[in-house]
């Protein structure tokens, strides 16, 4: 691993080579310059990780050079040193921007542990950078097609705010990744993002799934447990095929949405929770509401904004896209070298139906990988899956595009607790 630089500015000779020599000594590489203007010049022609800094320099002072570095290099810690250091200078250097203070005579031991922290705390926030770079890339909505930079630009909208959003489409056409795209882009991202299956909710427990239980509040329950709304206590609570969910549940859950607050089984006290709302589901809603199955309280309560995710055959110009989007990642990811479709191979995926829509695409994709050894992938090496019997090809109406000043809903405050 390459030594991290250290760039030391100070007048006097004497602690310059001090500092050189035990910095080297520690592993790591000293830049020395013995003022202000120097030292600005040495970080534009090429970056380095700390400035170990002193106050008193020629010409421009070392509160001036901070201000300077802060402006230009706000990633690079600064460590300030002075031998007529005061607490109103430390306190004042702090709030310009510096890391910390030091005094003069330097500490051996203070010093080297201050830079220690200084640089350890730069590269936790140039990994959380990359994390949070990773995971954006991750849920990025792909396609070209008109639709697709519809649903691109409404999520970014609905991201912005902090109202609920319910996301309908066709099983495997991306809706979790729409809803975890809108949470990556909000201001709750560095906050959970958690799941509920819907479908999977044990009716004789889902209280204690979702608001968690006392200890001893029933036979096992031997901690206390926080359910799913504590967990997401922040962050983003995404309920995946709402349309199954129990009419007991629905009631449960309108309740909590309504109240803003919530007991855990066997508990007495109120617990408040600030959780942003997104619900999925592949059902028409509107045909549960008509049949008694589905609250229409519930609906609007969850409808804030609603996003709608077309079925792949809708739009077969992205199929081309999608596939060599999951060929390049797939292929990176086992560390083979890449591969290509033929344009006949491209052709045959364009035309093939796609019942499973993205998902289905994604597995052919992935299949192709690790079964076909050239680099070169062939119309007749596809071994597409034959449409199941029955299957409709009917694309599912979406349902209906909420009216401007809901979408302007996701831009207000938020709307309480247990929203």
């Amino acid at each position: 691993m390459q030594a991290e630089t250290i760039l030391v500015v100070d007048d006097e000779r004497g602690i310059l080579m001090a500092l050189k020599g035990i910095l080297e000594d520690e592993g790591y590489r000293p830049v020395l310059v013995e003022d202000g203007e120097s030292a600005l010049r040495r970080l534009r022609e090429q970056p380095v990780d700390l400035v170990l800094l002193d106050i008193w320099l020629p010409g421009r002072d070392g509160v001036a050079i901070l201000q300077e570095i802060v402006k230009g290099w706000p990633s690079i810690p600064v460590v300030m040193m002075s031998g007529h250091g005061t607490i109103e200078t430390a306190v004042r250097t702090t709030k310009l921007g510096a890391y910390d203070f030091i005094e003069k005579p330097l500490s051996l031991e203070k010093t080297l542990l201050v830079l220690r922290h200084a640089l350890e705390e730069r590269r936790l926030m140039r990994e959380n950078s990359e994390l949070l770079r990773q995971a954006e890339s991750a849920v990025d909505i792909i396609g070209e097609d008109p639709v697709i930079e519809e649903l691109r630009r409404r999520a970014t909208l609905a991201a912005a705010g902090s109202g609920r959003v319910l996301v309908t489409g066709e099983h495997g056409t991306g809706k979790e990744l729409v809803a975890r795209s809108i949470h990556v882009h909000s201001p709750r991202r560095l906050r959970p993002f958690i799941e509920v299956n819907c479908a999977a909710l044990p009716v004789e427990l889902v209280e204690s799934e979702l608001f968690g239980h006392e200890r001893g509040a029933f036979t096992g329950a031997v901690d206390l447990r926080r359910g799913k709304f504590e967990q997401a206590d922040g962050g983003t609570l995404f309920f995946d095929e709402i349309g199954d969910m129990t009419a007991r549940t629905q009631g449960t859950l309108l309740r909590v949405l309504e109240s803003q607050s919530f007991e855990r089984v066997g508990g007495s006290k109120p617990v408040h929770v600030d959780v942003r709302v997104i619900a999925a589901t592949n059902r028409r809603l509107e045909d549960l509401i008509a049949a008694g199955l589905f609250r229409e309280d519930l609906f609007y309560r969850l409808a804030v904004v609603s996003l709608h995710v077309p079925p792949l055959r809708e739009r077969r110009g992205d199929i081309r896209v999608l596939a060599e989007h999951f060929l390049s990642g797939f292929c990176t990811h086992a560390a083979l070298q890449p591969k290509a479709f033929t344009p006949e191979a491209l052709e045959a995926l364009t035309a093939h139906p796609w019942p499973g829509n993205v998902r289905e695409l994604r597995n052919c994709v992935e299949r192709m990988v690790m079964m076909v050894p050239g680099e070169s992938i062939g119309a007749a090496d596809l071994d597409l899956a034959p449409r199941p019997a029955g299957a409709s090809s009917r694309p599912q109406a979406p349902l209906p595009a909420p009216a401007p000043s809901r979408l302007q809903a996701t831009q207000d405050p938020p709307q309480g607790t247990a929203s």
